[in-house]
């Protein structure tokens, strides 16, 4: 099988390319924070707030171009808390859409496996008419969570790869 490793969490992970962005660019109050444990994984976790019309909480991580045309799922290690969450990626960093995922997590390791050509376009939460991701080009990667509920939070995250 051919597997391309898109990112693997260790205690020396650079975590410098991984972005924190909230609802705060629009003016919301939730908060959260982009850590490595003292395990050596990536940690996502906050408080979604539904203040001031917030209510989402993101990490994305950016990185050189990859393609994905060989590929059919997006593979995801990961430790939830039970809650509801998005996969977002974008062929280009510039593009103001995202293809988007939702799944449902547990509270034990688990793998989430992404169908690639299930990731649809979306803009702002609206579905657009455009096709499905076809993963000819990679740049970018983001989890979500946006429920519309006030929330504490708290994803972790092993490895992230395409298979």
């Amino acid at each position: 099988m051919n597997r391309k490793l898109i990112f693997e969490f260790n205690a020396d992970s650079d975590l410098s390319h991984w972005k924190v962005v909230n609802d705060a660019v629009m003016g919301g109050k939730s908060k959260s924070q982009f850590h490595l444990n003292t395990e050596g994984n990536g940690t996502f976790e906050g408080a979604v707030s539904l203040e001031n019309n917030g209510g989402f909480c993101s990490v994305k991580y950016v990185f050189e171009p990859i393609t994905l045309e060989k590929s059919t799922f997006i593979s995801i290690r990961l430790k939830g808390d039970g809650k509801k969450y998005q996969f977002r990626v974008k062929s280009n960093t510039s593009d103001s859409h995202s293809y988007v995922y939702h799944f449902q997590t547990n509270t034990d390791w688990q793998t989430i496996e992404i169908p690639i050509i299930e990731l649809y376009p979306a803009f702002r939460g609206q579905k657009l008419n455009i096709p499905n991701y076809n993963g000819s080009n990679l740049e970018e990667i983001a989890f979500l969570i946006g429920n519309k509920k006030e929330e504490q939070f708290q994803l972790v995250l092993d490895r992230i790869e395409a298979k």
